[in-house]
């Protein structure tokens, strides 16, 4: 009975002519709603999951609700994938918004470009699939390569692979640190531009001191023998 669910609910999205012209796919333990209602609310749950046309969405309770089901909601357990800018996440809430594409995490969240080997853990983060831009709020740890950022609010544009940090702002590149009230870092470069209140330390790497090459001046004399 679950699986014919899943088939009724994907055709009438499609022949119906919906705003989004995409395909809706799910499965869950237990469900509640009308899978033919598209103004209805819908709820799974029971190792809910759903899948669209640009993102996937698993979680212990999942609700779809609004006009073509616009919006959904995701709670416990979260984890996601977008199919489309290969961003994954998890957290403890998630608000999704079909149409506008934008999507609103909360709590422990861990966000993950994985093109650019970039992961990010916040409280808050909201990310919009159209540009591409995540805001982070709320105990900041972004790292990427050699950097470890840290911050109470920060953007991170993941197609000009930029991050802005500000609140307490922080780099740490192995053992050089920067401090200032807001950090520019492009992730591409590894530049830094510090603004307000500029601290910094920087640890200077040693070079290991080469023998040297003695010369035939610096030979001892052989001890003649009588």
């Amino acid at each position: 009975m679950k699986k014919l669910f899943v088939i009724i609910f994907s055709i009438f999205l499609l022949c119906e002519g919906s705003l989004f012209a995409e395909k809706i796919t799910f499965s869950a333990g237990s469900m509640s709603g009308q899978a033919g209602d598209s103004s209805a609310t819908t709820t799974l749950s029971g190792g809910a999951f759903v899948q669209t046309s640009s993102i996937e969405i698993s979680a212990d309770s999942i609700e779809l609700s609004g006009d073509d089901y616009r919006f959904i909601k995701a709670s416990g357990n979260v984890k996601g994938k977008n199919l489309e800018t290969k961003m994954e996440f998890s957290c403890e809430y998630m608000g999704y918004d079909r149409q506008t594409k934008v999507a609103n995490l909360q709590g422990s969240v861990n966000l993950v470009d994985t093109e650019n080997d970039v992961k990010a853990d916040a409280q808050l983060i909201e990310y919009n699939q159209n540009t591409n831009i995540a805001v982070l709020q709320v105990g900041i740890t972004l790292t990427q390569k050699k950097n470890v950022c840290t911050g109470a609010y920060a953007v991170y544009q993941k197609n000009e692979q930029l991050l802005e940090i500000s609140g307490n702002a922080q780099v740490k590149q192995e053992n050089d640190t920067f401090r200032a009230q807001q950090i520019t870092l492009d992730l591409d470069t590894q530049s830094i531009t510090l603004s307000g209140n500029v601290k910094g330390s920087v640890t200077e790497t040693k070079k290991a001191e080469q023998p040297k090459n003695q010369s035939a001046e610096e030979v001892p004399p052989t001890e003649k023998k009588e």
